[in-house]
């Protein structure tokens, strides 16, 4: 008997499969505060972890990304030293990534919460986590860049975009000169290449080249004030997007705004994915606020939502003018307009030619009034220059490769290349578009769809740097509170958030071998000094209940 006919008699018994929005999303409440005990492991877990920055700042003297010329603390007796003990210095930022892992590690029992013997969670509160965060942040805001050397491209293709040149048909070694102080701290890859980014960021750094000339520690500076606006764009827009979803504000700041990788790559690796993902989320938000609306025949009432959702639309096509891929944020706030208008394929066309009507209207003003023009459409593929084991269709077809070698058939990890890297993009934009019609139809929230298309998207992209993994994570934090995903999102953010080398580059392995033993050294026997002090072991039985107490809890007289 067919599928189809056992199911018209009733006999199919076999249970419908779960959808993306059961298996990652369930609803959370914001729960209780902390007790006084668990308050004050709060304030210990939040000096752990700024030891740790602490830690970090100082070993990046001698062990970040430093330039090769205007090296600021360069000859100094003091400040000098790091630089002059490389082992020392990268134990010590070693060191301190591990300590704030760990504290992030210990934040998260109170940030997910603990139950109270009715169920209830509890958790710390918004103002608390605010202010963990920014302690942990501000030794990493006057620190060297870390991490990666890509501010060091910001600076040279600004310089270059200063010069009125083209930044999109010239590298930094042809428009600037091998020997000019921007460029020779550019990594060899990057000289010769075109700049892979929207023309809005570079003309923000048009204008901190005027500013500051060929000084790099001042445009590193105000480059990292770009930076953290993009961080202060996630904290404010991702516990509103949180709430919207029904999930616990202070466990998706934990998540995704405290999250490690946001921390070395976004603020102390200065990547311009902060101001990315910032204006992103902060315009979802703006967005849903219009789409969420309840309908009303009020004149005022429908020209705010229309403001709402164009002014949200504005800022997520601005977020593309640094990176592209933010732009797919448009498609979901699209989907959720067409299904207020009646979820028709009228209405997708009508939300489509709405939201693409604001949206070029911002992308072809940005690269108009910028000079730059529409030449950023041609270096959109500059990244895959890169071959990153992150990167699953790489990685495949490098193992491919490999295997060929080993077998004795030759090198052919590029045609292996040729073939995986298409069909994960494939699989991408399948997953993409059912995103797309699950939130039309209303079976997933926006803002999950976004965030499951993105991970499908960095996941299967060619080229995939451990910073590129919020792109997903930020998004889904406000959303996914499942275990399938927090579980693997927290063991995946703390492993590659330790084992990057804070130069953005390679050291000699005995260094590196040297450091490391030192650093677990060390973190052993931290946890074993705090072990009564800090909250190591996952002690979360309730309290004892006197009898009165139980009595009332048990509803007996």
């Amino acid at each position: 008997m067919g599928s189809w006919a056992r199911r018209s008699l009733g006999l199919d018994f076999r249970p419908a499969r779960p959808d993306v929005a059961t298996v990652l999303h369930g609803d959370e409440s914001d729960g209780r505060g902390l007790n006084s005990t668990e308050t004050t492991q709060l304030h210990r877990i939040r000096l752990f972890g700024a030891t740790g920055a602490v830690l970090m700042a100082v070993g990046a003297i001698g062990a970040g990304a430093q330039p090769v010329l205007q090296n600021p603390v360069q000859g100094l007796r003091f400040l000098g030293l790091p630089a002059r003990m490389p082992s020392t210095a990268l134990t010590l930022t070693m060191t301190g990534t591990v300590l704030v892992v760990l504290a992030w590690l210990l934040l998260g029992r109170f940030a997910i919460g603990r139950r109270d013997p009715d169920g209830q969670p509890r958790r710390l509160t918004r103002s608390q986590l605010d202010r963990t965060l920014l302690l942990w942040i501000v030794p990493l805001v006057v620190a060297p860049p870390m991490f990666s050397k890509d501010v060091y491209s910001y600076l040279a293709q600004s310089e270059i975009s200063a010069r009125g040149l083209d930044p999109y048909a010239i590298g930094p070694a042809g428009a600037l000169g091998v020997d000019h102080v921007l460029t020779r701290t550019v990594p060899n890859i990057w000289r010769d290449t075109p700049a892979p980014y929207g023309p809005g960021f570079l003309w923000l750094g048009e204008r901190i080249a005027f500013l500051t000339g060929d000084n790099i520690v001042a445009g590193i500076f105000l480059h990292r004030l770009l930076a953290l606006a993009g961080v202060a764009l996630i904290v404010w827009a991702l516990p509103r997007l949180a709430r919207r979803c029904g999930v616990a504000p202070v466990s998706a700041l934990w998540l995704g705004a405290a999250n490690p990788l946001l921390l070395f790559h976004l603020v102390a690796g200065i990547h311009n994915e902060a101001l990315m993902l910032g204006l992103m989320l902060a315009g979802v938000e703006i967005a849903l606020r219009g789409v969420s609306a309840p309908a009303s025949t009020s004149a005022y009432d429908r020209r705010r939502v229309a403001a709402l959702v164009v002014a949200g639309a504005a800022l997520i096509a601005l977020s593309s003018m640094v990176k592209v891929p933010s732009l797919l944020a448009l498609g979901f706030v699209g989907m959720a307009l067409a299904r207020r208008w009646g979820a028709s394929v009228r209405s997708v066309l009508a939300a489509a030619t709405a939201l693409g009507v604001v949206a070029l209207g911002v992308i072809g003003a940005v690269s108009w009034g910028s000079g730059l023009g529409f030449g950023w459409t041609q270096t959109l593929s500059t990244a895959t220059e890169v071959r990153s084991w992150m990167s699953v269709p790489t990685l495949l077809g490098m193992g491919t490769g490999l295997g060929g070698v080993l077998l004795g058939l030759g090198d052919h990890t590029t045609a292996a290349l040729s073939i995986t890297r298409p069909i994960a993009a494939l699989v991408a934009m399948f997953v993409t578009v059912r995103m797309l019609l699950a939130v039309l139809t209303g079976r997933v929230h926006p803002v999950g769809a976004l965030g499951v298309s993105l991970g499908a998207i960095v996941l299967l992209f060619p080229v995939v740097q451990p910073w590129y993994l919020l792109w997903a994570v930020i998004p889904l934090a406000a959303w996914a509170t499942r275990p399938i995903f927090r579980i693997p999102t927290i063991a995946f953010s703390s492993v590659v958030s330790v084992i990057l080398m804070p130069n953005g580059g390679e050291y000699q392995p005995f260094i590196i071998v040297q450091a490391a033993i030192a650093t677990v050294v060390v973190a052993g026997l931290l946890i074993v000094a705090t072990r009564t002090l800090l909250p190591w072991r996952d002690d979360d039985r309730p309290p004892p209940r006197s009898p009165e107490s139980a009595a009332a809890y048990a509803g007996t007289p």
